[in-house]
């Protein structure tokens, strides 16, 4: 049987699956966090940035109406880049929004500063159009708020999103408190190795997003994809959510449609073999210089990821 949970280096446990809200549409949101979380799952995953978390606070509220217990819901939320400066502000109007006293894990969306007095709370922009970016502000200087809020009874743990390797390092070369997450996007066609292997030897959890890869994504016509799913009995989405509890990753799910939420709730253990196979399939990838990453906002920052540096 595949693991349902895994232990975090704060001695709580965070679900091996969640539900993702990102890009989920307005009017879709609330019904999907209210049906997830009333058929089974325990992990909500949203971000200040994504502009639902009212919605999703309304899901919530409602699935905890129908008797779900908010001790037993992991919620995670992000600090969008314009508040890297002013950490516990975007915080507390995720709180507003979600309606919760408290979020189970808060990262850093973003090791970035976008200009909080810039010409838009999310995306400011130069008059030529580009990020409106400061650039010599260090991403470390929000990890120390983050450290901060943990006095505060707001957040349960803190971690970091889109670090790589480079910034990983650099980051637990000053922190206090190591990151107890580290959400990036993976699947085999990117499988982040050198970051997997790094977090695992700081006993940091990978949170994996996007492991779908994107609409019409080749993976599921990968061979080995294909071939573990007619061995299975499963679908192809199904062995590629799966890859990554077998990695000892937790792994977010987005969709609205309750047929699809409950699908992907499906996770099966796969063999020594089955992994085998999709590591040759990413490692043929990186061999050839064809990994594919799906979701790499136009910032024009080099954040230390080998197949975009």
């Amino acid at each position: 049987m595949a693991a349902t949970s895994f232990q975090l280096n704060t001695g709580k446990a965070i679900p091996a699956l969640g539900l993702g809200t990102w890009q989920s549409k307005p009017g879709e949101v609330k019904s999907a966090v209210s049906y997830a979380l009333q058929n089974g799952y325990t992990l909500v995953d949203c971000a200040y940035c994504y502009g639902n978390e009212a919605e999703v606070g309304e899901g919530l509220a409602e699935a905890f109406a129908a008797g779900v217990r908010r001790d037993d819901v992991f919620v995670m939320t992000k600090a969008w880049a314009s508040y890297n400066t002013r950490i516990e502000q975007c915080l507390d109007k995720s709180l507003r929004a979600l309606g919760v006293d408290y979020v189970d894990m808060y990262l850093i969306h973003w090791p970035l500063l976008l200009n909080p007095n810039g010409n838009d709370d999310k995306f400011p922009t130069l008059p030529d159009g580009s990020r409106d970016i400061i650039r010599d502000w260090k991403h470390t200087e929000a990890w120390k708020q983050m450290e901060a809020l943990l006095a505060t009874g707001k957040v349960r743990g803190i971690g970091v999103s889109n670090y790589s390797k480079n910034y990983l390092e650099e980051l637990l070369a000053s922190c206090t408190v190591v990151p107890a997450v580290n959400q990036i996007e993976n699947h085999p066609s990117l499988p982040q190795q050198e970051i997997v292997d790094l977090c695992r030897a700081q006993n940091i959890h990978v949170v994996a997003y996007s492991p779908l890869g994107s609409t019409g994504s080749p993976l599921f016509s990968a061979a080995p994809v294909v071939a573990i799913a007619e061995k299975r009995g499963v679908s192809a989405a199904t062995v590629l959510l799966s890859y990554h509890v077998a990695r000892g990753s937790t792994v977010l799910a987005k969709s609205v449609t309750p047929a699809r939420i409950s699908t992907n709730a499906v996770i099966v253990k796969l063999d020594d073999e089955d992994m085998a196979q999709l590591r040759a399939y990413s490692d043929d990838l990186t061999a050839k210089g064809e990994l594919k990453r799906y979701v790499y906002p136009p910032f024009g920052i080099d954040f230390g990821f080998p197949d975009k540096s």
